[in-house]
């Protein structure tokens, strides 16, 4: 196979999931030379008994039963038969070429080893109102005409996003080893938890580690489908939160910056300020960030616990027993 295209979902809207394997389905690129995973990740109908894939002949149903898009997309990189594999959400509309555009780029930039469309227009249910549209980039919203590209993570505007994500074999198994290694998951969104978002950096930054670029390109074309309950204002601001926390704990894990406590000194002074300075959605937005970095710190105080309990029931275990 030159290609994996991966779905992960969990609980889908049938319509927007059905969308999304229809723009499978019109790929142009011959389906004997690709295979479709669409993981179920804990769905609560069982998406194998809903779900027909038979007019694919590499498709396959697989159950990853630990809730959150991080180890859902793990579990189609381990389960992927390709040197490529191309990340679908159940409510992505690929364009007909997006799967062919992918190999085309695979070739023409060994250098990357990620990337992803510049091209995610939205097709919303109901507009978000107002100044909600201050924070539509959080719902993976982008439009340029021209490719970006670099292998520095602090280059932003060429970190692709989630939707239609490519990656190379190689870093999905660099990623999937250091997520084994370490105490510290960024999760991702975990069904209505939205505490953690953003984990499909980190798949970028690894890539970067690797000594491989990353970049957006707009001949990847797709159509992002937005329910309503997805332009609301506590959603948006979960959201918010919720990459503000992935960031932090993304800098802790590879760079060991433990996320400085919002309740320190010189911090109460900040929130303080901060609090008579804005208003409306931006002071909103600012305490949305101050909840992300709150919520990284107890992440990371529950994994070094956790960690320091089971080396001490290590040693306890290696500890000989002598008998009179």
């Amino acid at each position: 196979m030159k290609l994996t295209a991966v779905i992960c979902s969990h609980n889908p809207r049938e319509d927007h999931l059905r969308r999304a394997l229809d723009s499978l389905r019109d790929q142009t690129l011959p389906k004997n030379e690709w295979e479709m995973i669409l993981i179920d990740n804990a769905s609560q109908s069982p998406l194998a008994a809903l779900w027909d894939l038979s007019w694919h002949p590499n498709a396959r149903h697989i159950m990853e039963p630990e809730l959150g898009i991080a180890a859902a997309r793990m579990r189609g990189m381990k389960e992927s038969c390709s040197d490529l594999l191309v990340f679908v959400d159940d409510d992505n509309v690929i364009d007909k070429s997006y799967l062919k555009q992918a190999l085309e780029i695979n070739e023409e930039w060994p250098t990357l080893g990620v990337w992803g469309s510049s091209a995610i227009i939205p097709e919303y249910e109901v507009e978000p109102a107002g100044d909600l549209k201050n924070l539509e980039y959080m719902l993976a919203i982008r439009e340029t005409v021209k490719a970006r590209w670099s292998n520095v993570y602090s280059c932003r505007e060429a970190i692709p996003w989630g939707a239609g994500l490519c990656v190379r074999a190689s870093v999905a198994d660099a990623f999937c080893r250091a997520n084994s290694e370490t105490p510290v998951l960024i999760t991702g969104q975990r069904g209505g938890d939205r505490s953690v978002a953003g984990e499909d950096n980190e798949i970028v930054y690894v890539a970067c580690e690797l000594g491989l670029g990353m970049g957006v390109f707009p001949q990847l074309k797709l159509t992002h489908l937005i329910a309503k309950e997805r332009v609301s204002r506590e959603y948006l601001l979960k959201l918010v939160a919720g990459a503000k926390a992935a960031d932090a704990l993304l800098q802790y894990k590879w760079q060991g910056r433990f996320p400085r406590s919002p309740f320190r000194p010189w911090g109460i002074l900040s929130i303080f300020t901060h609090l008579i300075v804005l208003r409306g959605l931006e002071r909103q937005t600012y305490l949305a960030h101050v909840r992300g970095i709150l919520t990284a710190r107890r992440i990371i105080a529950d994994a070094r616990a956790k960690h320091n309990r089971s080396t001490r029931s290590e040693i306890k275990d290696c500890t000989p027993t002598f008998r009179a």
